[in-house]
């Protein structure tokens, strides 16, 4: 989506690649869509930080239609693998539409062990991206928030049913591996410096107190 500005994999080759992680890799427990995150800059294109975004020149209506539109049909395709529905936006009123749109599609949200929540992981330590999972939450949803790092865990965690980062794997790749770690060159695929991270932010969580649900919707 970033470089190309449309995702280039098509939903056969998706769904095959999918279907092999689930029999060769195993342990699956929820597969990701091909849904279409709607940050400015990929909406539109432009370089920030040195990166060039390809934009895809299309609204926020039309990324949130494509995403339930892919996740009705690799369920179709595939509907033995737990694909989970994704949520997509730019402020709350986007999100709660994308809800209606799942409704409209006859997709019970609160039913499903697990609803993702996009285009939230560059502003995850927000005011605006609190009050977002936390009205998302409040209707009975199962959040998993995409690419949520350390930092912006705590404050929203109370909302959250998971979440996933690939912080921990780029840090490690840019030390030495840790002591008694002598099969690889670094961490970056390493079980025990996944676990060390992921203490981290348990231990983080415990000693955050965020704001109270009432708090953040009126933020």
């Amino acid at each position: 989506m970033q470089m190309h500005g449309q995702w280039t994999v098509g939903a056969r080759t998706f769904v095959a690649e999918a279907r092999a992680d689930a029999r060769d890799v195993g342990l699956m427990e929820y597969c990701a869509p091909r849904d279409w995150m709607c940050e400015p800059l990929i909406l539109r294109g432009g370089t920030a930080n040195g990166i060039h975004f390809a934009g895809t020149h299309k609204s926020i209506a039309e990324h949130q239609a494509l995403t339930v539109a892919d996740y009705l049909d690799l369920l179709d395709r595939a509907p033995e693998l737990p694909w989970v529905p994704v949520l997509q936006g730019w402020d709350l009123d986007d999100y709660l539409r994308c809800l209606e749109l799942y409704d409209r599609a006859g997709v019970d949200l609160a039913a499903l062990p697990r609803v993702g929540v996009g285009t939230i992981c560059r502003r995850q330590g927000t005011d605006e991206a609190a009050r977002i999972l936390a009205r998302l939450e409040s209707e009975g949803l199962r959040l998993h928030a995409f690419g949520l790092k350390g930092t912006g865990i705590p404050n929203v965690a109370p909302f959250l049913a998971s979440s996933d980062s690939l912080a921990w794997s780029f840090a490690a790749r840019r030390q030495p591996p840790m002591e008694g770690c002598t099969t690889h060159k670094n961490c970056a695929n390493c079980q025990k410096f996944a676990l060390r991270w992921l203490d981290g932010i348990m231990d983080s969580i415990a000693r955050h107190s965020p704001r109270p649900y009432q708090e953040m919707m009126t933020l």
